[in-house]
């Protein structure tokens, strides 16, 4: 192969100076032949503690044949990936956020280290996904994100399961409605294989997301983890990449501010997590785009939801593909004028063209049109008010009410409101407000999906509303504002609420307040001091020195990046 294509890799590979390094390379196996070809990383999450990126070892296969076959050398490592849904609950979950720090990070400096001249990241899991998408704006270099894919539903009594009904299984079980032996019914069949957690959570919300940034191949999505079209999936990425190299087609060309405006059209459209808000503007504080809260909820405003998926909905992310895929959402999103026909695709090809051949299958009713939508705005919503003056985040694609107020029951911690959930302490209209959850004060800015599921499986879903600083899975479904600005930890008002404090919340006039005069909330907050790390020491002291608020996407940063 010409010079050009190994630029990068031949100040490693190439020369007299560089026996040393050609000597351990060969030491594992690599030839002259195999250090003369472009160099392309394989950056791997594969993981033995969930069925996220279970699969990936064997995908990577794949992928190498397919960088083999188009000219090119791969080079294969790991990365670290977390599990939501393992550790929800508990104090592992504060390791979820901070992990996609380190992924980012890991990739970068195997990327910067053995100065790969292209590489492909196999995704599997929530933080995976846009940890690997930093890293690839970072090094911006050709660069395919390519995801595992969604695991198949579970089934029990002829229903669809996902490993949210597990959740809402053992409130309805902390509330006396199932028994111990359901519990475990439903807990023995709802993970039936490898894959990504099997509705619009926050894997598969992102995984389309990156399809939209121009990140990941167009339709490689919504194919099922254990699908046997993976396998080709998977060796077309490493040919996509090398021929990326030969065109220089890098990270940064791609992500525009109309990349941005599509992605979040897609979230928006299909109920998607509010995770995605994280995610998306820490993507785009890393390629330079400008990119805010308003945008998510001037985005949503307009984009009907088109996709019928739970956790709003009723379908499951295997229901995408067998309908007509990601693709097909894509295309009645640029057929109604909400997304950007002329964004540039992996290939070279515009966004309009690529997605014009998606055909829908006979009969489905998992897509909608834009003109007969299963809801008329968008799934995401941002307030403001004196409770989050900097902003919250609420996901309403999965209930119709439009307003709360009610006494506040508030809770410093998770584990605290958790026990008064099950312990029959939450009463209707309540407005539950857990704190000192954020970025900085978890640390790590939690998930609560135990919380929310417990609420629903009390019976309580329709008719509680819960505030927090935290953040929500992309699993969560009800009245829950996440994400409020500023947290508890730095001073923001919420950290001045009370027991039995009036909040009220308007999601028509995006309103979050509660009814105290500015005196007096300033006057609590003078009475107020912040409290004392829970971490000296380790990686979360690191994050809390260093990470941002989350209407910056919670990233740890330089002043140059903000």
């Amino acid at each position: 192969m010409p010079e050009p294509f190994n630029h990068r890799s031949r100040v490693v590979t190439q020369g007299r100076e560089r026996a040393p390094a050609r000597a351990m390379f060969k030491g594992i196996g690599f030839t002259d032949d195999d250090l003369n070809k472009p160099l392309v990383g394989i950056a791997n999450t594969w993981t033995e503690t969930m069925p996220c990126g279970f699969h990936l070892r064997a995908l990577a296969e794949h992928v190498k044949a397919g960088v083999r076959a188009a000219g090119g050398t791969p080079m294969e490592f790991n990365t670290i990936a977390i599990s939501d849904g393992i550790t929800m609950g508990t104090e592992g979950m504060k390791a979820s956020l901070v992990s996609r720090e380190v992924i980012a990070d890991s990739i970068e400096l195997c990327g910067r280290g053995y100065l790969f001249d292209a590489m492909i990241s196999l995704v599997g899991c929530d933080k995976t996904i846009p940890g690997a998408a930093m890293a690839a704006v970072r090094l911006n270099i050709p660069h395919v994100v390519l995801y595992g894919g969604p695991i198949a539903p579970g089934r029990l009594d002829g229903v669809d399961l996902t490993i949210v009904d597990v959740f809402e299984a053992v409130g309805a079980n902390a509330a006396g409605a199932i028994d111990d032996a359901q519990l475990k019914r439903v807990e023995d069949n709802a993970c039936p294989g490898a894959g990504a957690c099997g509705g619009q959570y926050t894997a598969n919300t992102m995984a389309m997301a990156l399809e939209m940034l121009g990140l990941s191949p167009l339709g490689s999505s919504s194919i099922g983890a254990t699908d046997m079209r993976r396998v080709q999936v998977a060796h077309d990425a490493g040919a996509l990449a090398m021929d990326m190299l030969r065109r220089d087609v890098l990270p940064r060309s791609l992500l525009t501010r109309e990349a941005f405006e599509n992605a979040i059209a897609l979230v928006t459209g299909t109920g998607g997590s509010t995770n995605a808000v994280l995610h998306l503007i820490a993507i785009a504080r890393e390629a330079g785009v400008p990119l805010d809260l308003q945008d998510f909820d001037r985005i949503s405003r307009r984009t009907p939801v088109i996709a019928d998926l739970r956790p709003g909905g009723k379908y499951v992310a295997l229901d995408v593909d067998r309908a007509g895929g990601t693709a097909l959402i894509i295309q009645r999103l640029v057929e109604a004028n909400l997304a950007h026909a002329g964004t540039t695709t992996m290939t070279g090809a515009s966004l309009g063209h690529a997605v014009s051949a998606a055909i829908e299958t006979a009969e489905q009713q998992v897509i909608s049109t834009v003109d007969a939508p299963f809801k008329p705005h968008g799934g995401i919503a941002v307030l403001h008010g004196n409770v989050a003056p900097g902003g919250a985040v609420l996901k309403f694609a999965g209930f119709a009410r439009t307003s709360h107020a009610g006494p506040a029951r508030v809770f410093d911690c998770e584990e605290d409101a958790m026990r008064a959930i099950v312990e029959g302490r939450i009463n209707r209209g309540d407005v539950l407000v857990i704190r000192y959850e954020g970025p900085k004060g978890g640390p790590g800015m939690r998930e609560m999906l135990g919380v929310t599921s417990a609420i629903f499986g009390a019976g309580l879903g329709e008719d509680v509303a819960l505030v927090t600083d935290g953040r929500f899975s992309g699993g969560t479904r009800g009245l829950m504002i996440g994400h409020v600005a500023p947290e508890a930890a730095v001073g923001g008002p919420i950290a001045a609420l009370r027991d039995g404090d009036k909040i009220t919340i308007d999601i028509e006039s995006r309103r979050i307040d509660v009814a105290l005069g500015e005196s007096e909330v300033r006057l609590r907050l003078q009475s107020w001091s912040a409290p004392e790390p829970k971490y000296a020491t380790g990686v979360f002291a690191k994050y809390v020195a260093l990470v941002t608020c989350a209407t910056d996407g919670a990233i740890t940063a330089t002043k140059g990046l903000l």
